[in-house]
């Protein structure tokens, strides 16, 4: 007699595990490390019961715990976790001679994205270029999906409406914002030409340029984004880098 897979799963989910991956992932996305009282707080647990689970988690070497400041942060056990993964992760492979081909070509650095909870982006994989001076990004870091030119090709593709595109705009950190409607031009550029654009906006003196690899339904699967100094890509450059970038993605055949 066969077993169906759905008659496998628990009849709910396990309360500790889902509390402690919750906590994995809210330390992954604050910036500062946070103490028990405000961990405890944000995700609605019982302070004695949090307090646990990240003890647990810090002998088990997912988070780390400074004696000084009483406050936790996301470990580097947690990333060595997620290398195996990675690193066998389809699109990786894939991809990666792509990345070190525009890194090689423009001399900036080329990055894989993917898509995570929580309207983030976490970088799957980076090649650089031999120049002496760089962006510096690592891998397994998480961004808001809407910065920069990435969050451009993103809301191309989606089905927000004008109000929606606005709210997103406005919660982005920007160092020197457009204005919402070159914002909403640059939107539609995105979605006619197949890559996006941020030059300076997002960071000051930084240029990013992306492109989505779609699957067979027309939705996103990963992003391709080259980083560079707005000082060394001029706008023919620019606009030569997003035609290559957009290229390379129409090459690759989801998996």
């Amino acid at each position: 007699m066969s077993t169906s897979k759905t008659s496998l799963l628990p009849e709910k989910p396990v309360g500790a595990l889902m509390s402690g991956l919750a906590i994995l992932r809210y330390l992954a996305q604050v910036n500062d490390p946070v103490g028990v009282t405000k961990v405890a707080k944000d995700l609605k647990l019982n302070p004695s019961t949090c307090f646990n689970l990240l003890k647990t988690l810090v002998h088990e070497g997912l988070i780390n715990f400074d004696e000084t400041t009483k406050a936790y942060s996301i470990g580097i056990g947690l990333i060595e976790l997620a290398k195996g993964a990675l690193e066998r992760n389809s699109y990786v492979q894939l991809v990666r001679p792509y990345l070190q081909e525009i890194a090689d070509r423009f001399g900036v650095t080329a990055t894989l994205w993917q898509r995570v909870q929580n309207e983030r982006v976490v970088l799957l994989d980076l090649a650089n270029s031999d120049s002496t001076i760089r962006v510096h990004m690592s891998i397994g870091q998480r961004l808001p999906m809407y910065v920069a030119a990435m969050g451009r090709c993103f809301i191309a593709v989606s089905e927000l409406t004008r109000e929606e595109v606005k709210r997103k705009f406005q919660a982005i950190r920007w160092e020197s914002p457009p204005t919402f409607e070159s914002y909403l031009k640059e939107i539609d550029k995105a979605r006619h030409n197949g890559y996006a654009t941020d030059v300076g906006h997002h960071v000051k003196g930084v240029t990013t340029v992306s492109s989505l690899v779609m699957n067979g339904r027309r939705e996103p699967v990963v992003a391709i984004s080259a980083v560079g100094f707005s000082a060394q890509l001029d706008s023919a450059t620019v606009a030569e880098l997003g035609r290559f970038i957009k290229s390379r993605s129409d090459q690759i055949i989801p998996v």
